[in-house]
C-alpha cells in the first residue's frame, strides 16, 4: 500500500521524470472532481508558490450536465461568472497509479481578491461542521460504503444505446458470491489495488444484491479525510472501468427491476484528539453512551429536514422501496437492516450506520449533514428512544423518509437546523441546487410518459 506523497518527494519524482502531470482538483456540488491537469514543472514553479490555480466560479452553480442554472447569489450571469482560486491542500497529495506519471492534490476554494474561503463549496461546508465538532471537543469518524453496477458495455456503447438494454457483468445476483466475483476479479482487483496504491486504503470487496453489483469498502477515517478518499475512489473506479472498456454506474436506482445502490455512512464520535471513541458504555441501555444517545437522537430528529443532503436527485427517491434493502423508516435498530439507522459494533467500534444515502450522494454534504444532525442532538439532549425490533418497512407508526424530491425540498427549505449549522447563505445555495434539480426534471419528457400516454390519450 502506498503512502501519501510529500511535496519534496513530488519534486524528486518530477525531476526524475517519474511524474509529469499533477491533477489539481476540487469537488463540485454533485461530488465530482473538477480542476486542471498541470504539467509537473509548472506545478512546482507556479502553482505551489502562488498557492493555487484559478477556475470559473460557475462550477459551483451548474447542474449535473454542466448547465449554468439560475437562482444562485454566489455566481450568476449578472455578476459575469468570475474566477475563484483553488488552493492545494498538500495533505491530500497522492499518486494516481492507474494514470501514467500522474499525481493528484485536492484543493480548497477561496475568493481571488480576498483569499477568504468560498463558504458554499462542498469541502468548506464539511470543514465548517468539523470545526463545530472540534469546538465542542469532538472528532467525528466516518466510513462510506459505496455500491455500484458493473456492465460489459463501454461508456461509449452505453451512451449509444441511450443507457438502455445494458448487459450486467453478471447474469446472476452475486451477493457474497465467490465464483461469480472471480469472473469480475480482473477489474475489481484492479480497482482495489489502485486505491491502495493511491493511499486510499481498502478493506475488502464483495458482490452485492444485484446482477453485476459490487461494493468496495474503504477504511474509515476522520470525516474530511474520508470524504476525500470517497471522491478519489469514485472517480478512479469509473476511470479504471473506462480504461478496461467497461462501464459502472453509481446511480441510486439505475433500474426499477434491480435493487438500488447505497452509500451507507458509518459515523462515530471520538474525543478531541481522535484517540478514544465516546460511543460505548458498559452501563447504559443498549450500551449507548450519553454522547451516542444524543448523536443518534439528532440523526433521527433531522432525518427528514436534511434528507436532500443524503438524496440529492430525482432518481435518489426511487431507491426507497419496501423490502429493497433501502430504508423507508426513520427508526433505529440494533443490527436491523430494515431501519434507516442501524447500530453495529461494540467497544471502540461501536457506531451508527445511516442507510439513507444512495451511491449518488456527495460525501462532503452527507457527512456535513450527519455532523450537523448529530451535534444538534447532543446539544439538545435528544433521546432516540428504544430500538425498533422487527420489520420497520411494515411499522405503522414510524416516521418515513421523504417520498419524493419535492418533499425533501420543502423539508430543507423549512429547516432551522440547516440554517443554524450551515449559515443562511449556504442554506439558500443548497436549497436552490435542489430546486434546480426538480426544475430540470420538469423540462424533460421521459420514456415512461411516452409509453404510458402515446396511445392512451
Amino acid at each position: 500500500m502506498s503512502s501519501r506523497l510529500e511535496l519534496d518527494e513530488l519534486r524528486e519524482r518530477i525531476g526524475a521524470g517519474d511524474v509529469d502531470t499533477v491533477l489539481v482538483a476540487f469537488p463540485d456540488l454533485q461530488g465530482r472532481l473538477m480542476g486542471k491537469r498541470v504539467t509537473g514543472h509548472y506545478f512546482l514553479d507556479h502553482v505551489v508558490d502562488s498557492e493555487g490555480i484559478e477556475a470559473c466560479n460557475y462550477l459551483l452553480a451548474v447542474d449535473v450536465e454542466m448547465t449554468p442554472v439560475p437562482g444562485y447569489q454566489f455566481a450568476n450571469w449578472e455578476q459575469g461568472y468570475g474566477d475563484m482560486k483553488a488552493v492545494p491542500d498538500f495533505a491530500t497529495l497522492r499518486p494516481v497509479p492507474w494514470l501514467e506519471k500522474t499525481a493528484i492534490v485536492l484543493c480548497d476554494l477561496v475568493d481571488v481578491e480576498t483569499a477568504t474561503p468560498v463558504e458554499v463549496s462542498p469541502r468548506r461546508i464539511l470543514q465548517r461542521q468539523v470545526e463545530r465538532a472540534a469546538a465542542a471537543g469532538y472528532t467525528v469518524m466516518c466510513g462510506s460504503e459505496l455500491e455500484f453496477f458493473l456492465f460489459r458495455d463501454s461508456y461509449e456503447d452505453a451512451a449509444a444505446k441511450g443507457y438502455a438494454g445494458l448487459e450486467p457483468h453478471s447474469p446472476v445476483i452475486e451477493d457474497y458470491h465467490v465464483l461469480q466475483t472471480t469472473r469480475d476479479e480482473y477489474l475489481i482487483r484492479a480497482i482495489r489495488n489502485a486505491m491502495d496504491a493511491s493511499a486510499v486504503p481498502v478493506e475488502f470487496s464483495k458482490g452485492e444484491a444485484g446482477r453485476g453489483q459490487h461494493e468496495i469498502n474503504l477504511e474509515y477515517a476522520d470525516a474530511l479525510e474520508m470524504a476525500d478518499r470517497h471522491v478519489i475512489y469514485k472517480n478512479g473506479a469509473k476511470e479504471i472501468a473506462s480504461l478496461a472498456g467497461r462501464s459502472i454506474t453509481f446511480m441510486a436506482k439505475y433500474s426499477m427491476d434491480a435493487v438500488g445502490s447505497s452509500c451507507h455512512v458509518h459515523s462515530s464520535v471520538w474525543n478531541g484528539d481522535g484517540t478514544t471513541s465516546l460511543m460505548w458504555t458498559d452501563d447504559g441501555p443498549h450500551h449507548l453512551s450519553d454522547v451516542f444517545r444524543g448523536w443518534l437522537g439528532g440523526l433521527l430528529a433531522t432525518g427528514r429536514e436534511l434528507a436532500w443532503l443524503f438524496a440529492p436527485s430525482v432518481n435518489s427517491y426511487k431507491r426507497y422501496q419496501p423490502e429493497s434493502w433501502a430504508p423507508t423508516a426513520l427508526a433505529w435498530g440494533r443490527d436491523n437492516r430494515t431501519c434507516g439507522f442501524r447500530v453495529v459494533g461494540h467497544g471502540g467500534g461501536f457506531r451508527v450506520e445511516s442507510r439513507l444515502p444512495g451511491a449518488d450522494v456527495n460525501p462532503y454534504l452527507a457527512f456535513a449533514a450527519t455532523i450537523a444532525g448529530g451535534l444538534h442532538g447532543i446539544e439538545h439532549g435528544l433521546d432516540p428512544g428504544a430500538p425498533y425490533d422487527g420489520n420497520a418497512y411494515a411499522g405503522e407508526d414510524l416516521e418515513r423518509v421523504p417520498e419524493t424530491l419535492v418533499d425533501a425540498i420543502g423539508e430543507l427549505e423549512r429547516s432551522e437546523v440547516a440554517v443554524k449549522a450551515f449559515g443562511s447563505d449556504v442554506h439558500e445555495h443548497l436549497v436552490n441546487t435542489a430546486r434546480q434539480e426538480w426544475a430540470g426534471f420538469n423540462r424533460v419528457v421521459t420514456d415512461w410518459e411516452r409509453r404510458r400516454n402515446f396511445e392512451q390519450f
